[in-house]
């Protein structure tokens, strides 16, 4: 028996329900039914009603053909059907795809072709986007047929919804043995040329996951939490996120726009009592109570910060102008989840991201040369756990787990004397720009192609509102204005939170010992 089938065997036997998470949402509808399950604008549903929705959802996904082991793309902001629709899914086997709304067509086309996807599920419009002519024009450039479901849209694609919900009694036609160990569902991470990769997460180690997540952030039957940030993300669908408040019968409020001007009214118009956001959302926040103080949100317990890094002085302005509890989190969509507690001591909350979530989760702290680090130093996080991939979707060729199946992060931690983890930035050089990885590879290669670009280099500039600003730098006498370069970007199908924000024009390019430019150096002479 190899290494992965004995660790498997023992999360089999020790560590995972046996459960689908078609099967977990019906469970909780049995023992939380009438409690109100989502809140959408003007929309609220109970745990019961929501099941009739997803069995709905389901039958006409059957009827119209889809069936278990499809790959469907879900490009969908914040609503209440991006809920049902990936449930509905789950329930017949297919496996959806969660694409942000705001990912154009160089990472849409690349999910495509890498996932083999045969429909796709988007709305009409999103702020001012419009969807159809876009999916419609990717079909035409890589010659592929999907099945289109346009949310709001009159013409003649293919609807979810029954005009008479009697009109079918689902049943599944999914053989059902160890059904809970396949894939449920694929979620991206960021690639080397830009093309997301695709994470597959199966149903037990989902579930697991979540769970274990609210278990931590002390979420019980009374929470409401808060989907500020986009739904397709790993941290606010299940650390613990949507999954983790439906596995405790809580009620999740959805935020349609990630602004404050909408969270913090949504905060006291719902009582809600918890919510996660990036560190730049969190500053607007602060800042936009600071200034108006108009909204009550007394009912906020906890506010979870992670998806980048968290300096003190915003930790405790955190605690104290939105006075609830900051919970720190470090995650990745690919497995590990560290948080702190909410009762830890304060040092702990303000300076570190706390202890993985589980007790099974095994971690190494490694050098360059793969020999662990003294407790304190700094290092690569590999991780290994049941909740931790040891493969990307469709990538046989990329290896991403070390010899023991430890999972390469490529993020650089250190371990405290306390026992907690610290992040302090990545192995690689990657943009962290309000939560969102951005690698200056993709933008770098697209650039070169401009006829006015010799040499570029882009590189992340440190910002108190974003994180880091997305700055380009070119040779002195390239005749390029910042509104080109980001229009060029746009043409090549670039999504809008990749673009540049400054242009930097640079006399002598720093080079290292290699002839390389010498992006530290870079650095310091833009600053």
């Amino acid at each position: 028996m190899n290494k992965r089938q004995q660790l498997e065997d023992y999360y089999d036997q020790y560590v995972w329900k046996h459960q689908t998470l078609d099967e977990f949402i019906v469970e909780k509808a049995q023992r939380y039914a009438k409690n109100i399950a989502i809140i959408d604008e003007d929309i609220e549903i109970t745990y019961e009603d929501l099941i009739v929705e997803i069995e709905n959802y389901a039958c006409e996904m059957q009827v119209n053909g889809l069936k278990k082991g499809d790959k469907v793309l879900v490009q969908l902001p914040n609503c209440i059907e991006f809920i049902i629709i990936i449930f509905a899914l789950f329930k017949i086997g297919a496996i959806p795809i969660l694409a942000l709304a705001t990912h154009r067509k160089n990472e849409i086309k690349g999910i495509i072709q890498k996932s083999d996807a045969v429909a796709y599920i988007a709305k009409k419009y999103y702020l001012g986007f419009l969807y159809e002519p876009f999916i419609e024009e990717i079909e035409i450039e890589i010659n592929c047929k999907l099945d289109k479901y346009i949310l709001d849209s009159t013409k003649h694609y293919k609807s979810f919804y029954s005009k008479n919900r009697n009109d079918y009694v689902f049943q599944l036609n999914a053989e059902q043995h160890e059904r809970y160990k396949e894939t449920a569902l694929l979620l991206l991470s960021g690639g080397t040329t830009g093309i997301p990769k695709l994470i597959p997460r199966r149903h037990c180690d989902y579930i697991y996951a979540a769970e274990q997540s609210a278990k931590r952030s002390l979420l019980g039957e009374d929470a409401i939490y808060l989907v500020a940030l986009p739904m397709a993300h790993n941290f606010p669908l299940g650390c613990p996120g949507i999954i983790g408040t439906f596995s405790v019968g809580g009620t999740v409020v959805i935020c349609n726009i990630t602004s404050p001007d909408e969270i913090l009214p949504l905060i006291e118009e719902q009582k809600v009592t918890h919510t996660a956001l990036v560190p730049s959302i969190a500053k607007l926040c602060i800042d936009f109570h600071k200034q108006y103080s108009v909204y009550d949100i007394s009912s906020l317990k906890l506010v979870q910060v992670g998806g980048a890094p968290l300096d003190t002085y915003t930790s405790t302005q955190i605690e104290e102008q939105l006075d609830c509890v900051l919970q720190q989190v470090y995650g990745i969509a690919e497995g590990l989840i560290s948080m702190t507690s909410p009762t830890d001591y304060k040092d702990i909350i303000y300076e570190t991201q706390g202890t993985p979530i589980s007790e099974y989760d095994e971690i190494k702290i490694v050098d360059e040369q793969d020999e662990e680090v003294d407790e304190g130093n700094c290092g690569e996080l590999l991780v290994r756990g049941p909740y931790t991939i040891y493969n990307y979707f469709n990538a046989p060729h990329m290896y991403c787990v070390d010899k023991d199946l430890y999972f390469k992060t490529g993020d650089k931690v250190c371990k405290q004397h306390n026992g907690c983890y610290r992040v302090v930035g990545r192995i690689k050089e990657m943009i962290n720009k309000s939560g969102e990885k951005i690698l200056p590879n993709e933008l770098e290669t697209i650039l070169l192609t401009h006829k006015q670009i010799k040499d570029v280099k882009v590189i992340g500039l440190k910002d108190d509102r974003v994180g880091e600003k997305i700055c380009v730098c070119v040779d002195k006498n390239a005749n390029v204005s910042i509104h080109e370069l980001r229009k060029y970007l746009k043409q090549q199908g670039i999504a809008d939170f990749k673009l540049p924000d400054c242009l930097k024009k640079v006399n002598d390019w720093p080079l290292t010992s290699l002839g390389k430019i010498d992006v530290k150096k870079l650095k310091a002479l833009i600053k």
